[in-house]
C-alpha cells in the first residue's frame, strides 16, 4: 500500500462521526418507589449477581481437583 493509500484511510478512521441527537423528554415517574423498596431491589440484584460468582470462587480448590 502507497503512503497516500495509508495516509487517507487513518485521515478516514480518525474524523469524527456526528451522531443525532436524541429527542429526550423528562416526566416525572408514574409510581413513587421507597428508599426500602429501592434498597430491597439493590440486594435482590446484588445477589443475583455475585452469589453464584462468589460459590464458584469459593468453591474454585473443589473444582479443580474434580469428583
Amino acid at each position: 500500500m502507497s503512503l497516500p493509500a495509508v495516509s487517507r484511510l487513518l485521515r478516514s478512521a480518525l474524523r469524527t462521526q456526528l451522531v443525532p441527537a436524541a429527542n429526550l423528554s423528562s416526566k416525572p415517574a408514574k409510581h413513587n418507589i421507597t428508599a426500602a423498596e429501592q434498597a430491597v431491589a439493590m440486594t435482590v440484584l446484588f445477589v443475583a449477581i455475585l452469589g453464584p460468582s462468589g460459590w464458584i470462587l469459593s468453591h474454585l480448590e473443589d473444582y479443580k481437583k474434580g469428583h
